[in-house]
């Protein structure tokens, strides 16, 4: 597998090999100036951008390739080239280059690409499973115990390239968080993310002062997959793509706090959404509904393995 590094790239191949019960090797890659800054069209050596011994890219290549990320675009063709077109390229999010050279591009509907080798998903590739969500449940059921119920998870992103958030809006979101506590005398299981800014974590918890909640403090494993699976319901940001996909997983109520900024793309992700009935905006109550998770697993298995041979 190529990544760039990022967690939410990172996790998006994991778990597609894990959907294709691969094993597979991780690399991550770091380029050169200028290849960091280049867009994948620019990059006339690809092998030349990154530092291949070090992390030990190097033949024999792969027979399967999953890729992800705009900077692992131009080294994953220039691996098929290398390996005489034997290495087969699944790369996930639209890659904007040499998009008919790829396979299998595994994509999200509101990338808007189409093609005879995309197989579009309504939101980002992840790897919640029941199984996963019963044994998280069981492994975390302790540290949220003592929370009242309803218990609410509340899933923080932070700033972006699309989104600002700040501790104006940690503040905001904790008057209405409080606002639905007091009315259906729910718990909070907050979980930030690396990108959540330690001043918005303070406003935030300065405005929950009234009521129960439990963040975690980044010591110890993450019970991300715990809060998933043991909240009745959840409020996230809306930066993440990925962390809405997979709340909406699990088929409990996703409510979506607005942050400053977006985009077309995440406005068509978010349209798609709540016509799904996945999600509803948050307004400071507590909702009750039902919807069927969208479930793209199977389908993406399905049409991978109808589209490369395995033997």
């Amino acid at each position: 597998m190529l990544c760039d590094g990022k967690a939410g790239m990172m996790s998006q191949c994991v778990a597609l090999a894990e959907m294709l019960e691969f094993k597979p090797e991780m690399k991550i890659i770091a380029p050169r100036f200028p290849w960091s800054k280049l867009p994948p069209s620019f990059w006339l050596a690809p092998f030349s951008g990154i530092n291949t011994k070090s992390i030990g890219l190097c033949p024999p290549w792969p027979s399967i390739l999953i890729a992800t990320g705009r900077q692992t675009v131009a080294l994953a063709l220039a691996i098929k080239r290398a390996s005489g077109g034997r290495t087969k390229l699944i790369q996930i999010q639209n890659p904007r280059f040499g998009i008919s050279k790829f396979d299998v591009i595994v994509a999200p509907k509101h990338d808007n690409l189409r093609g005879e080798n995309v197989i579009s998903t309504i939101g980002s590739v992840h790897g919640i499973s029941q199984v996963k969500i019963q044994l998280a449940a069981k492994r975390f059921k302790q540290m949220y115990e003592t929370l009242p119920r309803p218990l609410i998870g509340l899933l923080l992103g932070g700033s972006n390239k699309q989104f600002r958030m700040t501790a104006a809006q940690g503040s905001q979101l904790g008057e209405l968080l409080v606002r639905g506590v007091k009315e259906s005398g729910a718990g909070l299981a907050i979980t930030p993310s690396r990108r959540t800014q330690k001043d918005l974590i303070s406003a935030l918890t300065r405005s929950l002062r009234e009521v129960n909640f439990r963040i975690w403090d980044g010591k110890g494993d993450n019970p991300y997959l715990g809060i998933l699976a043991l909240s009745d319901g959840f409020v996230v940001t809306s930066d993440s793509v990925n962390m809405i996909s997979e709340a909406a997983a699990t088929g409990k109520p996703v409510h979506v706090f607005e942050l400053d900024g977006g985009s077309p793309k995440f406005d068509r992700f978010h349209d798609q959404m709540r016509e799904a009935g996945a999600t509803r905006p948050f307004l400071g109550k507590f909702e009750k509904w039902k919807y069927p998770p969208p479930n793209d697993q199977n389908k993406i298995v399905q049409e991978i393995k109808r589209r490369i041979s395995f033997d």
